[in-house]
């Protein structure tokens, strides 16, 4: 509305009797006056622009304003869609793609974890005959030999009856295994005696826990493993004397250790080993006869080569003969023409397959 008592500056002219316009002395001939209540423009297109404080108020042509229309709620999906765009309609399409990616990792076996040591290709058959993991070289090695020497320790069988017997007992499967579970036994050869670390139920409390630890070969979706104590296994795994173990493992060496003899379909653990470990573990028994355990029955499951140190200061594979050392240098002084070249390459020892998993 228009308000009243609008200050504003008017010329009046005074005169001084003969028509000349004269001032106060103050203001230069124009005063100061308070004017009247002003009358708003006949045009109102000439008014402020200015907003209704209250918008349902009549127009200004009288006419009332209709409130607004109700907005309709909107449903979920149809806010998810007006949030993203064209997004909401790519995240479904990457799901599939991610879905069906993972189906065929699968089926095709885990990847390695990262920093993983590897442990070779996978023999699409499994070994029916020959000993698999013998000593490197011809069994002639000189007399200073490197970490594969035999540390100082406890007391083991030199000789046995080159018999076995089976330890009674067995367990539900381990490990999904959609291509294969591996039945296996545990034995002791006779004359071996286990007192001395805990007996049978020891040994085969060791061999239970290590291929049920979901680091060793059952992380592999493809492998299960289930102990039996009759009918026919798919491998035993035997604790054995030192000269059975060499005249199993097919030499008579000055180098003490394990390997699979697929014609006995028998895991050979070496006694004199498991008593006493590898220099390369720093006296480690339990770790040592951990990677025994997984060494010996990789090469049963069709993992059939040996791999050097790959990674300089990193985890050795579970398959390169740690038992004579973790150094490539070492292991290429028993064996010149093997698979592990002399490249210097250190490890750390590892009894795991998947020591990440």
């Amino acid at each position: 509305m228009w308000e009243s008592g609008v200050v504003t500056d008017r010329a009046e002219r005074q005169t001084d009797g003969e028509g000349d316009a004269v001032g106060d002395g103050r203001t230069g001939g124009r005063e100061l006056q308070v004017l009247g209540p002003l009358e708003p423009p006949a045009d109102l297109s000439r008014q402020p622009l200015r907003a209704p404080w209250n918008p349902l108020d009549d127009t200004e042509d009288g006419r009332q304003r209709s409130p607004e229309r109700p907005t309709k709620k909107q449903s979920a999906v149809g806010r998810f869609v007006r949030t993203y765009g064209w997004r909401a309609y790519a995240l479904p399409v990457l799901l599939i793609i991610t879905v069906v990616v993972g189906v065929d990792a699968m089926r095709a076996g885990p990847t390695p974890l990262l920093d993983n040591p590897g442990f070779g290709a996978l023999n699409p058959k499994i070994k029916q005959s020959g000993v698999i993991g013998a000593p490197p070289g011809d069994g002639k090695f000189p007399a200073d030999l490197p970490l594969g020497a035999l540390p100082q320790g406890g007391e083991y069988a030199e000789t046995g009856a080159g018999t076995w017997h089976i330890v009674p007992g067995g367990t539900p499967q381990v490990g999904q295994g959609t291509q294969r579970v591996f039945r296996y036994t545990v034995e002791i050869e006779d004359g071996v005696d286990t007192s001395s670390f805990g007996g049978d139920a020891a040994v085969v409390k060791m061999v239970e826990t290590t291929l049920g630890n979901p680091k060793s070969w059952t992380h592999d979706p493809r492998f299960a493993f289930q102990r039996v104590d009759n009918g026919v296994p798919d491998f035993r795994l035997s604790l054995t004397s030192r000269d059975t173990t060499r005249k199993s493992c097919g030499f008579e060496i000055p180098i003490d250790s394990s390997c699979y003899n697929a014609d006995l379909d028998r895991v050979v653990l070496s006694e004199v080993r498991w008593v006493r470990g590898a220099l390369a573990f720093d006296g480690d028994i339990g770790s040592y006869r951990q990677y025994q355990i997984n060494h010996e029955v990789g090469h049963a499951i069709g993992y059939h080569s040996h791999q050097p140190c790959e990674n300089d200061g990193g985890l050795a594979p579970v398959m390169m003969q740690q038992t004579f050392g973790t150094r490539n240098n070492d292991i290429a002084a028993l064996d010149p023409h093997g698979v592990v070249a002399p490249d210097g390459k250190n490890c750390r020892f590892n009894p795991w397959p998947y020591p990440r998993g």
